[in-house]
């Protein structure tokens, strides 16, 4: 693979590793992403989510396809670097680090997903802490922000955890259906 520099960055913790989701990276995920294990429900994702394809092939194929497209988006202002969790040398997830005119608003977005053989056991916190300790204290971010399905409580808790302030609720759909989404909204002074 070339020297691209945003996948040559790794962000390492006490229990897991957030690798640059390298072609390597993806294909060790991609049995995950087959099998189903990216969500459990109730379905966690906002329209339109590869997850949600019923054929396995279809599913990995658009998820690929996906992260490839995120790969091309970078600049100083815009881009989505994405990593590939790893834990005991492992891939078991991903997590994104998501910024739309980052150099003028130092903002970023965070998204993930874990294996459902590997939740509950607090790795969703850690590899978030992990991407908002490379926002802020490596990129400079101002703040961040997530946002979830009012029902998805893992990630809510993650965020509220966190130290996250609620910013608010609206609606999206999920698999074609209305959907109350919480907004989050973590500063740099209260991380």
């Amino acid at each position: 693979m070339l020297d691209y520099a945003p996948l040559q960055i790794r962000v390492v913790t006490p229990r897991l590793e957030l690798v640059g989701a390298t072609d390597e990276m993806l294909a060790q995920l991609v049995p995950l992403v087959e099998d189903g294990k990216t969500f459990a429900e109730p379905a966690p994702y906002d329209d339109p989510m590869p997850f949600y394809e019923s054929d396995p092939e279809a599913r990995v194929a658009k998820w690929l396809q996906s992260r490839w497209r995120g790969r091309a988006r970078f600049s100083p202002s815009e881009f989505r670097l994405s990593f590939a969790v790893v834990v005991d040398g492992e891939a078991v997830g991903m997590q994104d680090l998501i910024a739309e005119k980052f150099d003028t608003c130092r903002t970023v977005l965070t998204f993930s997903w874990l294996s459902t053989d590997v939740r509950r056991r607090g790795l969703g916190t850690e590899m978030r802490s992990a991407v908002l300790h490379l926002a802020f204290d490596g990129l400079g971010a101002a703040e961040a922000s997530s946002d979830a399905f009012v029902d998805n409580l893992g990630s809510n808790k993650v965020s509220e955890h966190l130290g996250y302030e609620k910013n608010g609720v609206e609606w999206d759909t999920r698999r074609g259906e209305p959907a109350l989404l919480q907004r989050w909204r973590l500063t740099r002074e209260n991380w």
